[in-house]
């Protein structure tokens, strides 16, 4: 039985202002109209014989993690949070580890939940044809066909066939130039490096131990001290920051003499930019890729995203122009990857639209913040049936809050009571309160903060059922 890892950690900062820090491509739908890259990861394993999945992932994005794969049908999927982030050698090594513990030796099937597959039977298909090869001992990695120079991939240089279907290892090839990209494809001797594994838990341990035994022993000191909590497996955050931070190519494959490469065609991208999703996307009969509320006149070859305005273009080509509630972004679709170069120079603005977007998405629900001034700062809170915020309290500013729709469970001080409809609440500063939702549908209220301080970090959990008790943070 296979074991999928779905290795969930990044910040897919390429993709901005789409993607953000507290809510990175893997869980947005990015290819799909319903469906986040995270959860199509998930799907695509349907038709293998597979366990529960293991997911990998950062601690600020736990929630989303779990919330996506139960809605995905894979609620007793197991989640380990990783602190911080120690590349995928470690993460790896995380899971391993925990697939061995119980005595047997699981097959490990690693997988990126940022991935896009278009055709997920070859997918299965090639995963069910290195099974072989990774039962007798051989650490598989999925090569791509390559259909064109691309030099923003690593590529793999096929060796000896291997039966089934795979070939040895000849060795690992960093991104080349176009010219040698071109040399690559016109061989037919390279396939692009997808990041994708199939080996044996304690095989991958096994080589570990011989080529990085340092990271080995920080992830066994790290679970050893991980603690279970709600859906999720914390380590030990002290003994996995003491963890080098290293990819599993350099850890392992590049090293060891039984790596494997099966080549797979199943229509891969590593959606790493606004230009590989718009050669992925579908276009109009002038080459655009469109999303929302567009009109485009005279405009070709762009990839055009409006989510909450309308967004129009008038004789342009080749750009991307992508609209978010308190961002837009306009680039050549040749100048994308410097993205990230925004992004950079965002967050050493002191900003914050690298971090989060207006929306955020919590354990009991999601709330936008619509307005903010001196003193004043207005939020639309959609709060899910049964769910609960923190007790909690501030010790700068007060709140009010007005229902538009459903029922609060108002705790306020030593008070509990009901408010509906078109009434209203106030907490004052320091009070302890908490804000329920008792109904069958989902509680949605606006509410108004007033005081000399208004930060996210004002907040003192006295309770909490999504385990933050003593933590300061949103709400």
């Amino acid at each position: 039985m296979l074991i999928p890892l779905i290795l969930a950690g990044g910040t897919g900062s390429r993709l901005w202002p789409l993607s953000r820090q507290l809510n990175p491509k893997q869980f947005l739908a990015l290819t799909d109209a319903h469906l986040t890259m995270l959860q199509q990861t998930a799907s695509r394993l349907k038709g293998l014989n597979i366990g529960a999945p293991v997911v990998i992932c950062n601690e600020e994005h736990r929630f989303l993690a779990a919330e996506q794969m139960r809605l995905a049908g894979e609620g007793g999927a197991q989640i380990i949070l990783e602190p911080m982030g120690r590349n995928t050698a470690p993460a790896i090594a995380l899971a391993a580890l925990q697939a061995v513990a119980g005595g047997e030796d699981g097959m490990l099937l690693v997988l990126a939940a940022d991935h896009l597959i278009g055709d997920a039977a070859a997918f299965r298909d090639r995963v069910s044809q290195a099974l072989p090869l990774a039962e007798a001992g051989k650490l598989v990695t999925f090569g791509i066909v390559p259909g064109k120079a691309e030099t923003g991939y690593g590529y793999i240089q096929k060796g000896a066939a291997l039966d089934p279907g795979g070939f040895v290892v000849e060795r690992f090839v960093e991104k080349p130039d176009y010219a040698t990209a071109q040399n690559y494809l016109e061989s037919g001797d390279y396939l692009w490096n997808s990041g994708m594994f199939l080996f044996k838990a304690g095989r991958y341990l096994e080589e570990l131990e011989r080529f990085r035994p340092d990271i080995l022993e920080a992830c066994r000191t790290a679970l050893k001290g991980a603690a279970k909590d709600l859906h999720f497996t914390r380590v030990d955050q002290g003994a996995f920051a003491a963890c080098p931070e290293e990819s599993v190519d350099y850890a392992v494959m590049e090293k060891t003499s039984s790596a494997a490469v099966v080549p797979m065609d199943a229509g891969w991208s590593d959606i790493g930019s606004w230009s590989a999703l718009w050669e992925v996307s579908t276009k109009d009969e002038s080459g655009n890729a469109v999303s929302g509320d567009v009109i485009q006149q005279d405009s070709s070859g762009c990839l055009l995203r409006a989510d909450h305005r309308l967004v129009a273009t008038v004789g342009v080509e080749d750009l991307v122009v992508v609209e978010t509630k308190d961002a837009v972004l306009v680039a050549h679709k040749e100048r994308v990857q410097d993205v990230k170069k925004v992004v950079s120079e965002i967050e050493a603005d002191g900003r914050h639209e690298h971090l989060s977007h207006r929306e955020v998405y919590r354990p009991w629900g999601v709330y936008d913040s619509i307005d903010n001034g001196h003193r004043y700062q207005v939020k639309r809170i959609t709060v899910k049936p049964g769910a609960k915020l923190s007790v909690q309290m501030h010790h700068h500013r007060a709140e009010h809050w007005i229902v538009v729709s459903g029922t609060a469970k108002v705790t306020n001080g030593e008070e509990t009571y009901l408010v509906t409809e078109n009434q209203s609440t106030y907490i004052p500063i320091g009070q302890v309160h908490a804000l329920e939702n008792p109904g069958v549908v989902d509680l949605d209220l606006i509410e108004v903060q007033s005081g000399s301080y208004l930060g996210e970090d004002d907040i003192v959990r006295l309770e909490d059922k999504y385990g933050r008790v003593g933590t300061a943070g949103p709400i």
